[in-house]
């Protein structure tokens, strides 16, 4: 197996430093630097690039977005153990890797990055669907990400891909596939991580939209895929009665049969219902 830097590998890494994953921060450690690099290398060129990664770990990714020539990174770690390690990969890149102790869900990393912006992690399990969803519902679009290559488990990667009339479709596929180019590029066994999860991962990559794929206001339509989505097994015409009187008449003005299903609807009809009911609030 080739080197990608001049740095040890990882295992003499997390040996050095007692870095033994932690279940509790959602931790599966990704020990094949060539892996790392080829999921750096999906990201896109990053040489223009400021990255943005969440719980870089012992930095196995870290090495691959610097070795693959990312512009700049900033990684942030909650778990303190592992930052002397991430410092010796700063000191092996001077001024391109910038190392922030503290929790992705409270940490703003705005004022450390420039434009453009893409972001790449191999995300903890535990917060990874969330913060997804905060990084497609910003108060403003385009977002400041002009990308987001991820790491999910493969069954939250195969929801946010899914299409109309499969079971993995639901809420979580119409917010990435409505604002931003949706796709998976790679899938990986459990045995490529310390210590092996019991399911297969994958990574998603997606690309911003500059502007949602149909029109609709994110905060109804947000309303109606939830309640669509909720009662799942009901007709939309049962799931949807709370949201406004006459619901029938809504749905079909934007085109969907009050008998059909919310895993039948693609994302343009449920933007036309959105925009239905907003004409008649």
């Amino acid at each position: 197996m080739a080197a990608i830097d001049d740095l040890p590998p990882l295992r003499e890494v997390i040996a050095a430093h007692g870095l033994a994953a932690k279940k509790s921060l959602g931790q599966n450690f990704l020990l094949d630097l060539n892996l790392t690099a080829k999921i750096a290398r999906s990201a896109g060129d990053l040489a223009q690039a400021d990255v943005l990664e969440v719980g870089p770990g012992p930095g196995g990714l870290t090495r691959g977005l610097l070795a693959e020539g990312a512009r700049r990174v900033l990684a942030i770690e909650k778990d303190a153990r592992c930052l002397p390690a991430l410092e010796e990969i700063a000191r092996a890149y001077p001024g391109r890797l910038q190392v922030i102790g503290g929790d992705a869900l409270t940490v703003d990393p705005l004022e450390f990055l420039r434009p453009p912006v893409r972001v790449v992690a191999n995300l903890p399990y535990n917060i990874g669907t969330e913060l997804l969803v905060r990084w497609l519902t910003p108060a403003e679009w385009p977002p400041f990400w002009e990308s987001l290559t991820l790491m999910f488990q493969k069954e939250v990667a195969e929801r946010i891909v899914a299409q109309p009339g499969t079971r993995a479709y639901g809420r979580l596929a119409i917010l990435a596939q409505w604002r931003a180019e949706a796709r998976k590029v790679m899938t990986l066994p459990p045995e490529a991580f310390t210590p092996p999860p019991k399911i297969s991962s994958a990574v998603v990559h997606l690309t911003a939209r500059p502007a949602p794929l149909y029109p609709a206001d994110p905060a109804v339509l947000s309303r109606v895929v939830k309640a669509a989505f909720g009662q799942r097994r009901k007709m939309l015409r049962a799931a949807l009665k709370g949201l406004a009187p006459q619901i029938e008449a809504h749905l079909e003005q934007a085109g969907i049969r009050p008998t059909e299903r919310a895993e039948e609807v693609s994302i343009e009809r449920f933007a036309a219902l959105a925009r239905a009911l907003s004409g008649a609030a």
